[in-house]
């Protein structure tokens, strides 16, 4: 068993947590998962950095002292890792006692090593309090640095890190370890930064108070970066007398941080511990940004997304498979609830939520609600998965996260074409559940099962509720289990509503039940109402079969009674009359009718829909409308047709 330390960026405690710092939570979740399962021995870090003038000047416009602040917005980062699945093992806060002894034992092996690499000085620069770092006077421009971000002129007698002197051994360690920053193009900005020439940097600061005191000299508080990034090693307890995780665990297979700090862990963070004569991680990891309208997602340019509605709307497996699928890893991606809905319609409720309740209803249907009675060691499916699973795994090395999920999606696609060519449910009516029948919907069930131990590290709570109703043994997820073969025989299965539920869309954001909430809400305890829908297939075959049609039950529908919902310029809420009952349907339709329009009016509605809550209210059944340029067109029939009749 190998040991694998993997940590994140600690953040500052003056900002809730955003769609930035859950995806680099997420990412390191997927990671920490994925490596527990190949064997590895994994420790998994995350925290808080609390101190700096950031949190002082917000803290006293609030008029609270700092730990106040701290220990408010630290309880709503672990709600949010709560609700995330993040699987950390420690969460380290720089205000505990066992951080501030790993930096002052960071200090005193840096100046017992070599004195003079801490001395007091004079020092003056634009000083920028949003990333609390001095900026050089050639990236200042109006008052602001390169980020949009104001700075202020700075002059204080400070101690100082002698970090000229690393400049050639970080060169000389960056030519020996050219994967020591990931991805390339990040170790090449690094790179080229320390080859223009290091200058000293200033790690204490005399204008603030809040923060750990340099040792000796009370009025000086430690520089923010020297006093955060010693909570990789703090955190294992360096510096105190229980320091055997330390020993054990250190140095770091991973830090994973965002671009923008790449800079401070790839040159700052190396050149303290050569200093103190400590190891080195093995590598920092820089991803790329969440943006929106194209602008990094920040506090201070007032663009942030707090997604804990799509939480609360979907669970949080939807949302972590988003931003794993979504962005290109390393690189930066515009965030949009549009492109949210998308990814869950097309990618989850169509292809994996639809593939697994077909092939466990016909399951149910021909095998009386068990496992096939036979398997099938040789066939297509097999083989593919032979081929998918080592793309898998080599993409999971490399952080290639959207190659990895592009893998099981092959995997899944043929499982539907697999389906469609040999058409089980024809099969069932001309020979019954027969041995043949019985390889063929094993073989969907099993090749599904694999799909979904790859998918895992993305989405844990799900996985574990479709192995499941595959009759699978929901907590094998090892290595192991992304072998052929492991599904009973005989086993029980469950048929049941749709894992993820297809969503209208337009309604959700023209009612506005994406818009950002102001509070942090509990998490339902389910992702929402169960709806059925296509399969996974490309354009080009993504057919369905008369009888996977005639499974819909349309039906002519009277309107009697319709009025707006409340807040929302695009719903409408219908009763309607379908021959043997009312029923409630809520439409996307108001910005073209009106109520007066809509009652009595003969609608065809899709009668057989599992119900879903729009803005609260629940709707049963769909109506048809086409769609010109985003307006509605609803599908009439003649008057004289009784409600109820069906539509074929």
């Amino acid at each position: 068993m190998s040991k694998f330390y993997i940590t994140t960026a600690i953040h500052y405690v003056n900002d809730d947590p955003h769609i930035g710092h859950m995806y680099e939570n997420v990412v390191a979740d997927v990671i920490a998962r994925h490596r527990r399962r190949m064997g590895d021995d994994v420790w998994f870090l995350t925290g808080a950095d609390e101190h700096g003038q950031k949190i002082e000047r917000a803290a006293a416009k609030e008029g609270i002292l700092p730990i106040e602040l701290a220990d408010r917005v630290v309880a709503k980062h672990h709600e949010m890792w709560r609700k995330l699945d993040i699987s950390h093992d420690d969460f380290i806060r720089t205000t505990e006692q066992r951080h501030r002894l790993g930096v002052y034992e960071l200090i005193r092996l840096i100046q017992e090593r070599m004195p003079d690499n801490i001395y007091l000085g004079e020092h003056a620069g634009w000083y920028c309090q949003s990333e609390e770092t001095f900026i050089p006077d050639n990236q200042v421009r109006d008052g602001k640095d390169e980020s949009g971000h104001p700075v202020e002129m700075t002059a204080e007698r400070n101690f100082f890190f002698k970090l000229s002197r690393f400049t050639e051994p970080l060169l000389e360690h960056y030519r020996k370890n050219p994967n020591f920053v990931y991805p390339p193009t990040r170790m090449n900005e690094i790179v080229s930064f320390v080859e223009q020439g290091l200058k000293d940097l200033s790690i204490s600061r005399t204008a603030i108070t809040w923060g750990i005191p340099f040792p000796g000299y009370p009025d000086h508080v430690i520089y923010v970066w020297m006093d955060a990034l010693t909570n990789y090693i703090s955190a294992l307890g360096f510096g105190s007398a229980e320091h055997a995780r330390f020993d054990h665990d250190w140095p770091a297979d991973i830090h994973l941080v965002g671009k923008d700090i790449t800079r401070f862990h790839a040159v700052y963070w190396p050149a303290f511990l050569l200093a103190a004569g400590l190891p080195l991680p093995k590598q920092v990891v820089g991803h790329g940004w969440w943006l929106r309208d194209n602008q990094k997602i920040s506090k201070s340019l007032g663009n942030v997304v707090r997604p804990y509605n799509i939480i609360d709307e979907f669970g949080a497996d939807p949302l972590r498979y988003f931003l794993l699928r979504e962005m290109v890893f390393g690189q930066d991606q515009n965030y949009s609830d549009e492109a949210f809905l998308a990814r869950y319609n097309a990618d989850l409720a169509n292809d994996l939520g639809n593939t697994l309740s077909r092939s466990t209803k016909m399951t149910d249907t021909y095998f009386g609600g068990k496992t096939p009675p036979v398997s099938c060691p040789a066939n297509e499916l097999l083989r593919m998965s032979e081929q998918v699973v080592p793309e898998y795994l080599k993409a999971m090395d490399e952080l290639a996260f959207g190659r990895a999920l592009d893998a099981a999606w092959k995997l899944l696609v043929s499982v539907n074409s697999y389906i469609v060519n040999r058409e089980p449910w024809k099969k069932f009516k001309e020979t019954g559940a027969d041995e043949s029948l019985s390889r063929i919907l094993w073989n969907t069930l099993e090749a599904q099962r694999i799909v979904w131990v790859m998918m895992a590290p993305f989405m844990p709570a799900t996985t574990r509720e479709a192995l499941t109703r595959l009759g699978a043994d929901p907590n094998f997820i090892s290595r192991d289990a992304l072998q052929w073969g492991s599904l009973p025989t005989g086993a029980p299965i469950r048929a049941t509503d749709a894992i993820f539920p297809r969503i209208d869309a337009a309604a959700y954001i023209q009612g506005g039940a994406m818009e950002e909430k102001t509070e942090t809400p509990e998490a339902p305890a389910n992702a929402g109402p169960p709806i059925e829908t296509t399969q996974a297939a490309p354009p080009d075959i993504a057919k369905v079969t008369i009888d996977q049609f005639f499974e819909i039950d349309l039906r002519v529908a009277e309107v009697r009674a319709a009025e707006r919902v409340p807040k929302s310029k695009k719903l409408m809420k219908m009763t309607v009359f379908t021959g043997d009952e009312e029923r409630t349907i809520v439409a996307g339709i108001a910005t073209k009718y009106t109520p007066e329009e809509l009652v009595g009016r003969k609608i065809v509605i899709v009668a057989n829909l599992q119900p879903a809550k729009l803005m609260g209210i629940e709707s049963n059944g769909m109506i048809l409308a086409a769609s010109l340029d985003g307006e509605p067109s609803l599908l009439s029939v003649d008057a004289g047709v009784p409600a109820g009749t069906k539509v074929k």
